[in-house]
C-alpha cells in the first residue's frame, strides 16, 4: 500500500512553485507524481492561443462506474503583490499557520483531496480530479474546455465537490450550494475634444458619463430571493484618456460589475444596461463579458454528505450559503449536483497569505470521511 500523504508537505511543494493564472508545467508535475503511486490515470493537456490561453488542465481517475464522486479546483494563483513578510513562493510554517500564496486559494485544498485518497485503500465506483490552470484569468480554456474533454470520453460525475475557500470564521461554517452570476461591462461616452477656454468648440462627454452613472446606480434590481442575497451593480473605474488639466476629453469611460441572482439572465442585465445607457447617452457604447449565470444546487446526497463529514469532523452546524464571489462551479453544475467547501478564507489574495496547519489536516479528515460516504 502507498505511504499515506502529508497534506502539509504536498501543499508546500505546490506553493513553492510560482504558478502565476495561467498555471502550466512544474506544478502539475508535482499533483501527478502524488497521484499517479495512489493508482489514479493522468491525463494533462493544454488548450488555447493568446489572450486567454495557452492554459494547462489535469484530468485525474481512479476506479469505474458508479457512483462517481470528482473533486474540482485550480492550480494556478493570483500575483502576489509587493510587502510580503517572507517570500510569497517559500512556504514556511509559522505559529501554526503555513504561509505562501495560495496555501488557501486553492493549493491547500488541492492537497488535502490528494492527502484524503491517499487513506482510501480500495473504494467502489470512481474518483476524479478536474483541476484546471486558469480559474483565477479568464477562464476559456479552463473548466468548460476539460468538460467537453470529459464529454467525449464519455467521463460524467454523479456529484463534484469543490474546494475552493468558503469557510469564514472557522473550518466548517460554511458550505456555498450555489454563487451569484457576474457580468463586467464597459461604457464609453463618446466626446469631441477641445480647449477648456473653447467648450462651444468641443464636446464634453463627461457630464453625459455622470448622467448615465447616475442612471445605472438608481437602477432596483431585486430584493433577493429564499436562496440568494439581493442582485447589485457596482462602478469599478471612470476615467478619460486625456491627463492635460486644460483639454475637455474627446470619450470618457466607465466600467461596472454586476453580481446577479437566479431572478436574471446576464444578457437580460447587458440589455437593461444597454437601454438605460442610450436614453442617457444616446450614442454610447456598451460592451459586456458574462463570466458566468446563477445556480443553486437542489437539495440531494451532496449536500447531506459533506455536512454530516463536517458535522462529524468538527462539531460545526455549516451555513448553507450562495454568498460571495463566483466559482468554476457555475460551469460544473451543467454535469451534475455541485456543492464548495474548503478553507477559511479570510487571507485569500491577501499579502502573507496562510492557512492554519491544523485546518488542513482536519480538511483532509473531512474530505476522507466525504469519501467513504459517497463511495460506500
Amino acid at each position: 500500500m502507498t505511504a499515506a500523504i502529508d497534506p502539509i508537505e504536498l501543499a508546500s511543494r505546490l506553493i513553492a512553485v510560482p504558478s502565476v493564472t495561467p498555471a502550466s508545467g512544474e506544478v502539475f508535475d508535482v499533483l501527478e507524481e502524488a497521484l499517479r503511486p495512489l493508482g489514479f490515470e493522468v491525463h494533462r493537456f493544454t488548450l488555447g492561443k493568446a489572450p486567454d490561453g495557452p492554459v494547462e488542465n489535469l484530468v485525474a481517475t481512479r476506479g469505474s462506474g458508479s457512483p462517481h464522486i470528482g473533486f474540482a479546483g485550480h492550480l494556478d494563483v493570483v500575483p502576489p503583490g509587493e510587502g510580503w513578510t517572507g517570500d510569497a513562493f517559500t512556504p514556511e510554517v509559522r505559529g501554526g499557520l503555513l504561509y505562501g500564496r495560495g496555501a488557501v486559494d486553492m493549493k491547500g485544498g488541492v492537497a488535502a483531496f490528494a492527502a484524503a485518497c491517499s487513506e482510501l485503500a480500495e473504494h467502489k465506483g470512481t474518483i476524479s480530479f478536474i483541476i484546471t490552470g486558469d480559474e483565477e484569468g479568464p477562464a476559456t480554456y479552463g473548466t468548460p474546455r476539460i468538460m467537453e474533454w470529459m464529454a467525449e470520453r464519455n467521463i460524467r460525475p454523479d456529484m463534484i465537490l469543490i474546494g475552493e475557500p468558503t469557510s469564514v470564521d472557522r473550518l466548517g461554517d460554511t458550505v456555498k450550494i450555489g454563487r451569484r452570476g457576474t457580468v463586467n461591462m464597459w461604457i464609453t461616452v463618446p466626446g469631441a475634444q477641445g480647449h477648456v477656454a473653447y467648450p462651444h468648440r468641443a464636446d464634453n462627454p463627461i457630464p453625459k458619463l455622470a448622467r448615465v452613472i447616475a442612471a445605472l446606480d438608481a437602477l432596483h434590481l431585486d430584493d433577493g430571493t429564499e436562496g440568494f442575497q439581493p442582485s447589485n451593480l457596482e462602478f469599478t473605474a471612470a476615467g478619460t484618456p486625456t491627463k492635460a488639466t486644460n483639454i475637455i476629453p474627446g470619450s470618457a469611460t466607465t466600467q461596472l460589475n454586476i453580481r446577479f441572482n437566479s431572478l436574471h439572465k446576464g444578457e437580460e442585465l447587458v440589455a437593461l444596461v444597454r437601454r438605460t445607457v442610450e436614453e442617457t447617452a444616446p450614442g454610447a457604447t456598451v460592451e459586456a463579458k458574462i463570466s458566468g449565470e446563477a445556480f443553486l444546487t437542489p437539495p440531494g446526497p451532496i449536500f447531506d454528505i459533506v455536512t454530516e463529514a463536517i458535522r462529524a469532523e468538527t462539531g460545526v452546524e455549516p451555513e448553507l450559503s450562495t454568498s460571495g464571489g463566483t466559482s468554476d462551479g457555475r460551469f460544473l453544475i451543467k454535469l451534475c449536483p455541485v456543492v464548495d467547501f474548503g478553507l477559511p478564507n479570510a487571507t485569500m489574495h491577501k499579502l502573507d497569505e496562510a492557512a492554519s496547519v491544523e485546518d488542513i489536516r482536519a480538511l483532509t479528515r473531512i474530505y476522507a470521511r466525504v469519501l467513504r460516504t459517497a463511495l460506500g
